[in-house]
């Protein structure tokens, strides 16, 4: 009897081969290395970070800009001793601040906002100095008053600090102001002891009177 089933039937019931691994190497079309990310942070130690958004006054605008969203940090020099303040978006990384903490600097507390505060400085964000109000939100009320603390005690320390910088230098000029002797050349030329000049003990009245020239 002739087998009836159709002919494609019959290709499905025979078992296909398995892919057999020949050991073959295949190597990447491209070869990518390794490279080393730096941030310009590698020589500061983070003495805070905190989630915020950041703002920036507009005076053309009159109004509030924003800046981004991201982590803000006080960076510590770890030779200098220099703080600055740096913060940059969370999905670009893109800086939105750049700034030392200077000990004329000052935070406040954004008017009608506890979770808020406002400061000036002189930014280099976008790579020229340029004079900023900022204005930087917390999620909590204490987060900012942590931010404020910190950014308080820094610019008062590098107050010391600046303080502290001026007392060595007057003390180091007032060691160099010692009094130098200049040495007498005797008639040879050769460096002689200063001249002292030889005091006369002034006689008392009665001396005076018997050592009188007699009247002719």
């Amino acid at each position: 009897m002739s087998d009836t089933k159709p002919e494609h039937e019959n290709r499905e019931e025979e078992a296909a081969p398995e892919d057999e691994d020949t050991g073959a190497h295949v190597a990447p079309i491209i070869k990518l290395e390794e490279v080393a990310v730096t941030t310009g942070e590698e020589e500061e130690d983070a003495i805070l970070d905190l989630k915020s958004k950041l703002y920036r006054f507009d005076k053309d605008g009159s109004q509030w800009k924003e800046r981004g969203t991201g982590s803000v940090k006080l960076l510590k020099h770890k030779e200098t001793g220099k703080v600055r303040l740096v913060m940059r978006q969370s999905k670009t990384l893109k800086i939105c601040a750049n700034h030392l903490v200077l000990p004329t600097m000052s935070v406040q507390e954004h008017s009608g906002n506890e979770k808020s505060c406002v400061w000036h400085a002189t930014d280099f964000s976008d790579g020229e100095l340029k004079d900023e109000l900022f204005c930087i939100r917390f999620a909590s009320i204490e987060n900012c008053k942590s931010f404020m603390e910190k950014f308080t005690d820094v610019a008062e320390s590098q107050k010391k600090k600046e303080e502290n910088k001026d007392a060595t230098s007057a003390a180091d000029l007032l060691e160099k102001l010692t009094v130098e002797e200049k040495p007498v050349e005797d008639k040879d030329g050769k460096d002689a002891p200063p001249a002292v000049e030889e005091i006369k003990p002034v006689p008392d009245k009665a001396d005076a009177e018997n050592n009188s020239v007699p009247a002719s």
